[in-house]
């Protein structure tokens, strides 16, 4: 009986999730600013907003996602956003000839992980 409830907890969490996931606010210009740059809020519709970019290439792609990651754990730790702060930032995994590419998407990933976390945005 336990692992009925359980699972019918598990599947009423997943709805309300899919339900909620497609409410996201409207700008009134239809413009979203990020880190100085205008982004159109229809980017942000049509993807997750944790979702790289696509013109993004693969290693900085993987930058962003940890630097998404990056700003969730410093949200969750309630610590001061601060994309210096993060040793994934300072002193990434990746081959040397990767360590620019991967470090411009980390701190765009880290970026918009603000923006969404501690702003709402």
């Amino acid at each position: 009986m336990k692992k009925i409830a359980g699972i019918w907890m598990v599947t009423a969490v997943a709805g309300v999730g899919f339900i909620s996931a497609g409410a996201r606010p409207l700008h009134a210009a239809g413009v979203a600013a990020i880190e100085g740059t205008a982004m159109p809020v229809a980017y942000m519709q049509e993807r997750g907003w944790d979702e790289p970019p696509q013109e993004l290439d693969e290693v900085s792609r993987r930058g962003f996602h940890d630097g998404v990651e990056g700003a969730h754990k410093d949200y969750d730790n309630h610590r001061r956003p601060d994309v210096n702060n993060r040793e994934e930032f300072r002193h990434p995994h990746v081959p040397d000839r990767d360590r620019e590419a991967y470090r411009h998407g980390f701190e765009r990933g880290y970026q918009v992980g603000v923006e969404h976390l501690y702003h709402g945005r």
